[in-house]
């Protein structure tokens, strides 16, 4: 019996050819200045301005030197103070807390570009929780915000039942969720802790909608990623704001970004064409970077362009790490040249575990150090580990100079 249907598959568009062949240090170089990382930062346009042009910036409980997303600008402009940072996110109402590349900071001028992430959440009907009385739970919760004013979730009445950390209170579940679909923003971090408040008083009133169809935000959202990168592959687009590759690749001819061919690369690539316009130059920054810092969450991509492979080891047992709970790549020379893990004891940063990748790297880890320290409010630095370790007597002597 025939079905009239051919049963031969459907070949994949033929991807366009490449306008421009770039060596594997040039496409280094673009991804440098794209991330802020090689040139002049802007120091007007301060953290808010690293803030618009990542689009995204990482949140995480972990808190070494600092959290996560007070190092993404200390690396891009130096020291800056730590509440200069908070400030800049948290105060004016400039950006909001939402899923990206994870848990992210983002200028509020993105809210209308993730509203096909909040149309997904009210379809699928729950996150990781279901609530026992979705209506009246979500209810209690509008009310309290509406009559009160932002609050946190011990405000709410708390956040768990009791047991572990997942076992979250109806409240907790109700504003998580209102949250995930956009009723709820996430204005402020107090302590830590999220400070929830009703969209309707938080988003700017031209801001506030939800109008954009799912291939307009998916269009904006890798434009956007394409922008931060500079050049990079069509996963690296979807990573940058956790979409998935077919989204990329149905939105990509519409945004502008050039079909570049890269040296060494084994997949097609795409530069955003400002960056293809003029040549990357202008002083590399000498800096440790957060595990969290867009210019190396993620792995593959990291290793494509520095060579450097790196993996987050808090979460592996203790035993088995090889660099240490939180190790810092160093930055140095547009490249990536070492590592350390860092602790604090008092007026002491410690380097528990410190690595290098030659005598090159001497300097720069102890510039970088010093930097890291007076930062913090350390005086002195102590290094436990190094390896190799033929190196310790010169960069001792390096941290003295």
């Amino acid at each position: 019996m025939t079905t009239g249907l051919s049963t031969s598959p459907v070949p994949a568009p033929a991807l366009p050819a490449p306008e421009v062949s770039l060596s594997r240090d040039e496409a280094r170089r673009i991804a440098l200045r794209a991330q802020g990382l090689l040139g002049a930062p802007d120091r007007r346009a301060g953290v808010r301005g690293v803030l618009r042009h990542l689009g995204a910036v990482q949140l995480d409980t972990i808190s070494v030197l600092a959290r996560s997303h007070e190092l993404v600008p200390y690396a891009r402009l130096g020291a800056v103070g730590r509440q200069a940072v908070e400030n800049a996110y948290w105060t004016g109402g400039h950006s909001f807390e939402y899923w990206s590349h994870a848990a992210c900071v983002l200028p509020i001028e993105e809210w209308p570009h993730f509203a096909f992430r909040r149309r997904a959440f009210r379809t699928r009907g729950h996150r990781w929780h279901r609530m026992r009385d979705k209506e009246s739970s979500c209810e209690a919760v509008r009310a309290r915000l509406r009559a009160e004013g932002p609050l946190t979730t011990a405000g709410l009445g708390g956040g768990r039942n009791g047991g572990e950390w997942w076992d979250w209170s109806e409240n907790k579940i109700a504003v998580e969720w209102l949250l995930d679909t956009g009723e709820v923003v996430v204005t402020e971090r107090r302590g830590w802790k999220r400070v929830y408040d009703l969209a309707e008083r938080a988003v700017p009133d031209e801001l506030l909608h939800d109008d954009l169809d799912d291939h307009s935000c998916l269009r904006q959202l890798v434009r956007q990623a394409g922008t931060a990168l500079g050049v990079a592959t069509r996963a690296d687009l979807a990573d940058y704001h956790r979409l998935k590759n077919e989204q990329v690749a149905s939105v990509l001819p519409e945004t502008g970004l050039v079909p570049v061919e890269v040296e060494g690369w084994r997949r097609p690539a795409w530069a955003d064409p400002e960056a293809l316009r003029t040549e990357p130059r202008g002083r590399h920054r000498t800096t440790l970077l957060s595990p969290f810092d867009s210019l190396i969450w993620d792995r593959a991509r990291t290793e494509r362009i520095f060579g450097f492979t790196h993996r987050l080891e808090a979460y592996v047992p203790k035993p088995k790490r090889v660099h240490g709970y939180f190790a810092m790549p160093l930055l140095a020379g547009g490249k990536l040249c070492g590592r350390v893990d860092p602790a604090r004891e008092g007026s002491t940063l410690v380097a528990r575990q410190l690595s290098l990748a030659g005598p090159k790297a001497v300097e720069p880890m102890a510039r970088a150090l010093r930097e890291a320290a007076e930062w913090v409010g350390c005086e002195t630095v102590r290094i436990d580990r190094c390896a190799p370790e033929e190196l310790r007597p010169r960069l001792l002597a390096a941290l003295d100079a």
